[in-house]
């Protein structure tokens, strides 16, 4: 790799469906030039790549950072090499995405769940911060999931670990694309949310906001739906702090009460000690933050000395 970029500086990607975040930050997490950009339709992995060289280009066209950390919406290798699957996204399957950009970046390349970077970025600078066993979820197109266990992430012994949203919340629910059926995903996505009401997101939320009987019910019912499968994983896991985010964490003011009460009816004390449930703070910016995150302490384990 070239050794004339300046160390003190990383960048964070985030690829999902509609559109690629990316960022600049110094060894801080202060977030030093931004982009989005369109992701390719349909988004196939040759054209995502070229896409992501490209928006790194014009980010970064001094050559000012040494590193890039990436989020998929799906799950990597354990060495952060291949992209192994991306449920909702066409011919993701075994992508070598780290070694196609590489040689186009002229600099290292990690990858991780975009729901693990997610949570890597609270942990460093949101509402994750010194709390060492925590679970994430996002709500949004999918349901993704993050879990961090005494202070480390947790994706299993091949990286495919902690697939969150696809855990079984209800045997003879409508099928998922992970051929799991009645996923949490299937009924806490926005695909799932739209099973409850035909109104967009955005609109079901402004008329709760109005006091709606009808809108309030339907974020009851998801609430409802998040409670149940958020239960299960409390008995596994008992975290002391579960972050919401993704579109759909807008309106948790109106399904926070319904999840509260399915985990309080469900999950014994014990298995609930201290927890908090919490919007996370960091909003859409939180995958590329900790996507550099990933890049700092991964890089910096790989090339530290044995001790």
């Amino acid at each position: 790799m070239s050794s004339s970029v300046n160390p003190a500086e990383l960048i964070g990607i985030d690829i999902g469906g509609s559109a690629i975040k990316l960022g600049r930050f110094d060894r801080q997490g202060n977030l030093l030039a931004e982009a989005n950009v369109p992701t390719p339709q349909p988004q196939v992995p040759g054209a995502v790549t070229q896409a992501v060289v490209e928006a790194v280009a014009e980010l970064d066209p001094r050559r000012r950072a040494d590193r890039v950390g990436i989020g998929l919406p799906g799950p990597a290798d354990r060495q952060g090499r291949i992209a192994r699957l991306a449920i909702n996204l066409p011919l993701w399957r075994r992508i070598p995405l780290a070694d196609w950009l590489e040689p186009q970046l002229e600099r290292p390349v990690v990858l991780a769940n975009d729901a693990n970077c997610a949570l890597l970025g609270e942990a460093w600078r949101g509402a994750a911060v010194g709390t060492p066993d925590v679970i994430l979820l996002t709500l949004g197109t999918g349901v993704g999931g993050g879990v961090l266990l005494n202070g480390s992430l947790f994706s299993g012994p091949d990286g495919a670990g902690a697939e969150l949203g696809l855990i079984g919340v209800d045997a003879d629910g409508p099928p998922c694309h992970s051929g799991n059926r009645g996923s949490l995903e299937q009924y806490c996505s926005i695909d799932g949310l739209a099973r409850l009401s035909p109104l967009a997101p955005a609109e079901l939320c402004q008329r709760a906001d109005r006091g709606d009987a009808e809108a309030l019910a339907v974020w009851e019912r998801y609430g409802q739906r998040l409670g149940q499968g958020l239960s299960s994983l409390l008995y596994v896991l008992t975290p002391r702090l579960v972050l919401l985010g993704g579109g759909l964490s807008a309106a948790i003011h109106h399904f926070l009460p319904a999840v509260w009460r399915e985990v309080e009816q469900r999950v014994l004390p014990e298995s609930r000690e201290r927890l908090l449930i919490r919007r996370c703070a960091l909003g859409n910016g939180a995958g590329r933050l900790g996507a550099a995150r990933l890049a700092l302490e991964h890089f910096d384990t790989v090339n530290s000395p044995p001790s």
